[in-house]
C-alpha cells in the first residue's frame, strides 16, 4: 500500500478495490454486506452485488427487486451501510450512504445490461421473504417492473488496514474526502 502515512494512498487503494468489484465477479468487493434499518428499528444486513462505482460522483450502485425488505427499510430511512472485507489486502472498508431508489424508465440503461438469465432475480413470486409451503414453492419470472437501482451517494468512508501495525482513516464527503487518521 505504499507510504503508510499517505491518507490518499489508502483511499486510492479502497477505490481500486471498489472499481475492481464491479468488473471482477471473483473480487471480494463484488459482494459487500449491505445494511439497512427496518421501520421497527431492527438492523438488517444482506449480501448484494456491486454493479457500479464512481469515485468522481461518490456513488456506488446496487440492483434489487423493488419488493424486497431493503426497499421498505430505505423508504423509511434512506441511509444504508456497506461493509467489505478484503482478506488479501488486510483491508476493511465501511461506507455509509444516502440511497436514492430509482425505478421505471430511468433504469432502462441498467436493465438493458442485465443478462437474460439474471433477470429472474427481479420478480420472484411470492415476493421475497414470504413464507412458503415447501422449499421450492416459488416461481422466478422476469418482471421488468420489479427492477430497481440503488444510487448510493457516499457520505463517509472508514478504512482499517490490518497490517503489521494497524492503520485507520476516516473520510467524509462534507470535507471533500480530505481524510483524517483515527485510532484503529
Amino acid at each position: 500500500m505504499g507510504d503508510p502515512n499517505d491518507l490518499h494512498a489508502l483511499l486510492d487503494e479502497a477505490w481500486r478495490h471498489l472499481t475492481r468489484g464491479v468488473a471482477d465477479s471473483r473480487s471480494p468487493a463484488r459482494y459487500p454486506t449491505f445494511a439497512t434499518v427496518a421501520p421497527d428499528g431492527t438492523p438488517e444486513a444482506r449480501t448484494v452485488s456491486l454493479r457500479g462505482a464512481s469515485r468522481s460522483q461518490s456513488v456506488l450502485e446496487v440492483h434489487t427487486d423493488i419488493a424486497t425488505s431493503k426497499v421498505i427499510a430505505l423508504q423509511h430511512n434512506p441511509k444504508a451501510a456497506f461493509h467489505i472485507w478484503l482478506p488479501r489486502a488486510d483491508l476493511q472498508i465501511r461506507i455509509t450512504a444516502f440511497v436514492d431508489i430509482q425505478t421505471g424508465p430511468d433504469t432502462d440503461p441498467q436493465w438493458d445490461r442485465v443478462p437474460e438469465g439474471s433477470r429472474v432475480s427481479y420478480g420472484t413470486m411470492p415476493t421475497p421473504g414470504t413464507p412458503i409451503s415447501d422449499v421450492y414453492a416459488y416461481e422466478k419470472p422476469s418482471n421488468r417492473d420489479r427492477f430497481a437501482v440503488f444510487k448510493c451517494q457516499l457520505l463517509e468512508i472508514d478504512l482499517v488496514h490490518l497490517g503489521a501495525r494497524h492503520r485507520r482513516a476516516g473520510f467524509v464527503r462534507t470535507d471533500d474526502w480530505a481524510g483524517t487518521w483515527m485510532a484503529p
